[in-house]
């Protein structure tokens, strides 16, 4: 059995229930995949875009919805050493990735005020754009549960307001795109485990600006890092405080809400208090 033989069948078989199941609840609850989809499945080169680049294969070998996928990767500015950490590894698991090169990291330097935000934007940008040339109807990215309860959080603490990371979304700058989350239900502890279960080694963090290009799990300093603490530190004393944190995005209870918003349109709870 080969290398990638091994890794899928560690998906199907040793990690059934924590990866594998969730990834295709999370797919057929919020209906993320329809026959006829192209999606093109976007790779950063770290655990969480690769591990869903090989369910993303499994799904398409016994899945019944007929869709047809790309594995891209987005090479923003990567130093030698990363960019072929990303290859080398695609080729250990067996993912056909295209690789097409942007100036984004050059671009970026000589941003003083949030360069990563735009980072960001420039990144999705062009995915999308990409993604439409090879004739995809959807962009796949590897955001996982961990992912959405600390947006959750640095939503409420730093930008004063509930928001969440939508499991789908549809593009309001490319007509006809759409953004998907399958990983959306899938741990970032478990998907540690199946990267060590597997000895698999994944660039962490590739970012040429801050030099904070490493391997392994180490953190590195953020709001996203300082939400992951905060987890950590209620959970000793409420061991589902992240179940309950992603359970409440679900279960909205707008009579107890004072005020929201949909586009630029505010409510209030005041617009029909007396009606009541």
């Amino acid at each position: 059995m080969e290398k990638f033989e091994e890794v899928e069948r560690s998906i199907v078989k040793r990690f059934r229930k924590c990866i594998w199941s969730r990834f295709i609840s999370t797919i057929k609850e919020y209906e993320l995949i329809k026959n006829g989809d192209k999606i093109a499945v976007c790779i950063s080169g770290g655990k969480d875009s690769m591990l869903m680049a090989k369910c993303m294969q499994q799904l398409q070998k016994y899945s019944e919805i007929n869709f047809e996928a790309e594995y891209i990767v987005m090479d923003p500015g990567y130093n030698e050493i990363n960019r072929q950490r990303i290859i080398e590894n695609a080729e250990i698991l067996n993912v056909p990735v295209k690789i097409f090169n942007t100036q984004i990291y050059d671009i970026v330097a000589n941003v003083e005020e949030t360069p990563c935000y735009l980072c960001a934007r420039m990144r999705r940008g062009y995915l999308y754009r990409y993604a439409k040339e090879l004739g995809c109807n959807k962009i796949a990215l590897g955001h996982h549960f961990d992912d959405v309860i600390e947006t959750v959080l640095m939503s409420m603490l730093y930008a004063a307001e509930f928001k969440t990371m939508m499991p789908k979304l549809k593009s309001t700058n490319h007509e006809g795109m759409e953004l998907i989350r399958p990983m959306y239900k899938v741990r970032e502890e478990d998907i540690i485990s199946w990267k060590r279960y597997n000895e698999l080694d994944f660039i962490r963090c590739a970012c040429r600006l801050t030099e904070n290009c490493v391997l392994g799990d180490d953190g590195i300093g953020s709001k996203r890092q300082e939400m992951k603490a905060l987890i950590k530190k209620l959970r000793q004393t409420n061991l589902h405080i992240d179940t309950n944190i992603f359970r409440s995005i679900h279960s909205v209870n707008l009579d107890t809400v004072i005020g929201y918003r949909i586009g630029e349109e505010k409510h209030s709870f005041l617009d029909d208090y007396d009606e009541k």
